[in-house]
């Protein structure tokens, strides 16, 4: 733990002194949520919501979930920096396994998301949105599990590229249709099928729906219920850093720059 917790300190310091990380992150998603909001506020209707400024509450628990999306992003990426610097060498070869490596570089990474998009749940009472103490906790809830699931999810994308070119291919390629599918930007309700079943099938779509619930944004019939996006947000966070885990376990440089570690320390 304290090799995580060295690794956790580390990315909170480096994102304090590069405080364009922040514009970076939060500008472009709250850009798109007023652009995109005020488009589709007159035209887009929701069962139950009202009128007029209806697609800005719908839209917004997206945005938040951007927010750590692109914070989860600008945080994984550093993997690539430090490989480049040699500092990830030197952590390979640390006695540290491999499980806290990643749980170090994640822990750090979710608390940044979660710091900034928490920060946009103070847009709340401006919206209207009637929160109250334990929705608000479990609008949290929802965003530290999503804030895991993200950055370790980028953590293992990150770890087996060798340049920033490619991660944000990759970054374009995989995680902004999940994000387009999750429901953030538009109901299931109007999908056609197939469209539909890729929504059912991706993971954060439930941790989206779980933050409408508890922000109660707007209540929609098709929505996955409390518990069911809850756990299926869960088990997303539990894999992703798992998975990041194992990629890093097992990826060619670890076992040869551990020996080399051990040889040199022989």
């Amino acid at each position: 733990m304290r090799a995580a917790w060295a690794l956790a300190r580390r990315e909170v310091i480096r994102f304090v002194r590069q405080p364009s990380r922040i514009v970076g992150a939060l500008l472009p998603p709250l850009l798109a949520w007023v652009l995109i909001g005020a488009g589709f506020a007159g035209s887009f209707r929701i069962s139950g919501a009202a009128p007029g400024g209806s697609y800005f509450t719908y839209f917004f628990p997206g945005t938040v979930v951007l927010v750590i999306l692109f914070a989860s992003i600008f945080a994984t990426i550093s993997v690539i920096e430090d490989r480049r610097e040699g500092f990830l060498q030197g952590v390979v070869v640390s006695p540290a396994p491999p499980l806290a490596v990643a749980a170090g570089k994640v822990l750090g990474g979710s608390i940044l998301a979660l710091v900034q998009g928490g920060a946009l749940l103070l847009l709340v009472p401006a919206l209207g949105l009637a929160v109250r103490g334990p929705e608000l906790a479990l609008s949290i809830a929802v965003l530290v599990l999503l804030s895991f699931a993200l950055t370790g999810l980028g953590l293992a994308i990150a770890w087996s590229l060798e340049s920033t070119q490619g991660f944000h291919a990759i970054m374009n390629l995989f995680l902004f249709p999940m994000w387009f599918l999750s429901g953030a930007f538009f109901p299931a309700s109007g999908a056609p099928a197939w469209l539909r079943a890729a929504m059912a099938v991706n993971p954060l779509t439930y941790g989206v729906a779980a933050l409408r619930n508890g922000l109660s944004a707007v209540t929609h019939p098709e929505l996955p219920s409390l518990p069911l996006s809850l756990a299926m947000t869960a088990a997303f966070a539990v894999a992703m850093v798992g998975l990041s885990a194992a990629v890093i376990a097992r990826s060619p440089a670890g076992p040869e720059a551990r020996a080399l570690g051990r040889g040199k320390s022989g």
